[in-house]
C-alpha cells in the first residue's frame, strides 16, 4: 500500500466516535425529557392570580382566629395515630367538626386532611390514617365556614412522638 492510499471514512474510527458523541446526547437528552414529564414537580402551580387572591382571604381567616382569641393544643398518639385536640376561644359555639389539615413542605402527596369529630364540649379527636413525622405545616379550620366568614389557625410543627404542641394566632 502506498502512503496516498486513505481507507473509506467508514473504516476510520474518528467519524464513528463523533456519531456516537451525537448518538449519546441525544438518547441522554431525551431521556431526561422522559424523566421531566413523568416526575413533575409537584409544589408549582400553575394559576399565581388566584393563589395571590386566595392569600387576602386568608388573612382575614387568620384575623377571625385573633379576634376569637382561639388558641388549639394538640397530641398525636404515635402507636395508634389518634389525634387529640382541644380548642379554646371566644367562640359562641364550637363546631362539630375540625378540618386538620398536615402539609409537607415539600412533597403534595405527604399532605393529610383530616376531620376531627367534636367528643365533649371543647375536645377533639380524629384518626391519622399513616404515621408522619419530620416537618409538617398545621393548618386548622372550621369547614362549616369556609372562606373569609371562617377562621383559622396555622402553624408549622416538626412533629415528633410524646409532644404536646400548640397552635395560636401570634
Amino acid at each position: 500500500m502506498h502512503e496516498n492510499d486513505i481507507e473509506p471514512w467508514y473504516k476510520q474510527f474518528w467519524p464513528w466516535f463523533l456519531i456516537g458523541l451525537l448518538g449519546l446526547s441525544v438518547t441522554v437528552g431525551l431521556s431526561l425529557l422522559f424523566i421531566s414529564f413523568v416526575y413533575q414537580d409537584s409544589m408549582v402551580r400553575d394559576n399565581y392570580y388566584k393563589e395571590g387572591r386566595a392569600i387576602n382571604m386568608h388573612l382575614g381567616r387568620d384575623q377571625m382566629a385573633r379576634d376569637l382569641s382561639l388558641v388549639a393544643t394538640f397530641t398525636i398518639d404515635d402507636l395508634t395515630g389518634e389525634i387529640s385536640l382541644t380548642l379554646n376561644g371566644d367562640l359562641e359555639v364550637y363546631p362539630e367538626i375540625l378540618q386538620f389539615d398536615l402539609i409537607s413542605p415539600s412533597h403534595s402527596d405527604r399532605d393529610r386532611a383530616i376531620a376531627l369529630n367534636r367528643v365533649a364540649a371543647n375536645e377533639y379527636a380524629g384518626q391519622m390514617p399513616q404515621r408522619i413525622q419530620g416537618r409538617n405545616y398545621i393548618d386548622l379550620s372550621d369547614p362549616a365556614r369556609p372562606g373569609e366568614a371562617g377562621w383559622r389557625l396555622t402553624d408549622e410543627v416538626t412533629l415528633a412522638s410524646d409532644r404536646v404542641y400548640q397552635l395560636d394566632t401570634r
